[in-house]
């Protein structure tokens, strides 16, 4: 049986250092791939999926997110993690928006990726595997053959029952992070204060045998620089 989600939100509160220039003027979030603004890319999948509330952090150019966001027509409501004054990395974004979160799982998904679904939802996929006495997260995962756009050396290794384990150094491991996961708000009990790394709570998580990942089955892109826009516009065009 689904998991219910209740919430989710979306992390659109950084600097968008690596998509200049085109971040001179425009919040990342707003870079324009594929016909859309990246950020509806992720609350089109949030629709689809049917999750009834929605909450966006802003800090870089937050005016324009915000009002971007207000002429959205969808099925979920929106609240907004203000953010200008102190940007919070991603664990830090995450506490803050917490109050504004309900339900247990809550899907986290970054701005800044693009995926297609494989057989079926990606989301409801996700929701499917859901175990909250055995999980305090579950990260969507991509084979880093298939991780376009992303040159990293992967995020993480998975056993066979999904539980994650770090890459080691010096060392390749075979899964990357999507930006997208479930999480129980216990993920986030006696977080640190202030700016923070979400990385700081997986590693919680990885030593207390509660970090899991699910692979992806569809397409995935890694849409952090202009350059990597016209190869992803064509790959989507080819769906």
């Amino acid at each position: 049986m689904d998991a219910r989600i209740d919430s989710a939100m979306v992390m659109a509160a950084g600097l968008g250092k690596r998509m200049r220039p085109l971040t001179a003027t425009r919040p990342k979030p707003l870079v324009r791939v594929a016909g859309k603004p990246l950020i509806d890319h992720s609350l089109d999948r949030i629709e689809a999926a049917g999750i009834g509330h929605v909450v966006v952090n802003v800090h870089y150019l937050a005016d324009a997110l915000e009002a971007h966001l207000a002429a959205q027509k969808r099925s979920f409501t929106i609240g907004i993690s203000d953010e200008r004054d102190l940007l919070l990395e991603t664990g830090g974004g995450m506490v803050k928006a917490l109050p504004q979160l309900s339900g247990d799982p809550i899907l986290i998904v970054n701005s800044d990726n693009i995926w297609t679904d494989g057989p079926q939802d990606s989301i409801r996929h996700l929701a499917r595997h859901w175990d909250g006495a055995r999980m305090d997260a579950l990260l969507l995962l991509i084979r880093q053959a298939s991780a376009t756009g992303h040159g990293g050396r992967g995020d993480f290794h998975m056993d066979p029952s999904g539980l994650l384990s770090r890459r080691k150094p010096g060392r390749i491991a075979p899964f990357v992070y999507t930006g997208v996961q479930l999480i129980s708000p216990r993920l986030l009990d006696d977080a640190p204060a202030g700016p923070f790394s979400t990385n700081i709570l997986w590693d919680r998580a990885i030593a207390a045998g509660r970090l899991f990942g699910l692979s992806h089955m569809g397409q995935w892109f890694d849409v952090g620089s202009p350059a990597s826009i016209a190869p992803t516009e064509a790959a989507l065009g080819e769906v």
